[in-house]
C-alpha cells in the first residue's frame, strides 16, 4: 500500500480504487483562502485530490482567527496562501499545490486560470472580481460552483445548493445576477447559499474602520461583518463536497 492509499483509505473504501484514480487525476482552483475558500481547500486536500491551485492576495488578521481554518494567533501577517500551503502540505505531503499569491480580475485571469483546471471553487467576497470569475469561468466552460453570503448566518439547515436563478432571500445572490448581466451573462451556476436573512453587526461590535484599516491590497475596503465560525465552514465543506461527487462522476478532463 503506497503512503497516498494509507493516508485516504477511508475514501477508497467510500468510492473505490478507480474514484481515488480519478480524484488524484483531477485539479480544483479555490479562488479565496477565507473562511469559506480555506476549509474547502483543506476538504479538497483530505479527500485525495491531486492537483489543488489555491488563490488570495491578502494577509492573516487577528480578526480572521474566529472563522479562517488557516489563521492562528501566530501566523497573523503571514500571507493567507503560505499558511494554507503550510497547512495543506502538512495534511497530505503528496498532494500537488499551485500557490498564487494574486488577486483575481480581468488582468489576472488568464494567468490564474491557465493550464489545466477541472473545477473552480469561487471563495471570494469581493463583487466585481467574483463576478469576473464566474464570467471568465463560462467563456472558458470551466465547472465552477460560487459560495454565496456566510456572514451574519446563524442556521446550519437553512444552506442550501441550487443554481444562482433560483436563490431566495440572499442579497449577495441578487446583487450578483445584476453584475453578471451586466457582463452578458445569463447562464445560471451552482451555488452555496443560505435562505436565512442575515443578522445585522451588534451595536458594541467594532467599528468596520477599526477592522479593515489597510487590510485590503486591491478592491474597495468592504464592510466588516458578523460572522459564526460554523457557517463559513460550512459553505466551504458543502462546496468542496460538491466538487468532490462531480469529479468522481464526471472524472478529469
Amino acid at each position: 500500500m503506497t503512503k497516498a492509499e494509507l493516508y485516504f483509505s477511508r475514501s477508497i473504501m467510500l468510492y473505490g480504487r478507480e474514484g481515488f484514480e480519478r480524484l488524484q487525476e483531477s485539479s480544483v482552483a479555490v479562488v479565496g483562502m477565507g473562511g469559506v475558500g480555506s476549509y474547502a481547500a483543506e476538504a479538497l486536500c483530505r479527500a485525495g485530490l491531486g492537483n489543488l491551485r489555491i488563490i488570495d492576495c491578502d494577509i492573516i488578521k487577528p480578526t480572521d482567527i474566529n472563522r479562517q481554518v488557516i489563521a492562528l494567533a501566530t501566523n497573523t501577517g503571514e500571507r493567507k496562501t503560505d499558511a494554507a500551503a503550510a497547512r495543506l502540505t502538512q495534511i497530505n505531503p503528496v498532494v500537488h499545490l499551485d500557490v498564487r499569491y494574486a488577486f483575481f480580475h480581468e488582468d489576472t485571469a488568464d494567468e490564474l486560470l491557465g493550464g489545466r483546471c477541472d473545477f473552480v471553487i469561487d471563495a471570494i467576497d469581493s463583487m466585481n472580481p467574483k463576478a469576473e470569475l464566474i464570467s471568465q469561468c463560462i467563456r472558458r466552460s470551466l465547472p465552477i460552483i460560487s459560495a454565496l453570503g456566510a456572514a451574519g448566518r446563524t442556521d446550519p439547515m437553512k444552506v442550501r445548493i441550487d443554481t444562482l436563478g433560483n436563490t431566495e432571500v440572499c442579497p449577495l445572490a441578487r446583487t450578483l445576477r445584476r453584475y453578471l448581466r451586466g457582463r452578458g451573462v445569463m447562464t445560471d451556476i451552482p451555488v452555496v447559499y443560505s435562505t436565512e436573512k442575515p443578522v445585522e453587526p451588534h451595536p458594541e461590535g467594532p467599528s468596520s474602520t477599526e477592522e479593515t484599516s489597510g487590510t485590503y491590497i486591491r478592491g474597495r475596503a468592504r464592510q466588516s461583518l458578523p460572522s459564526l465560525p460554523t457557517l463559513p465552514a460550512i459553505f466551504g465543506l458543502i462546496a468542496a463536497n460538491y466538487v468532490i461527487l462531480e469529479l468522481l462522476k464526471n472524472g478529469a478532463k
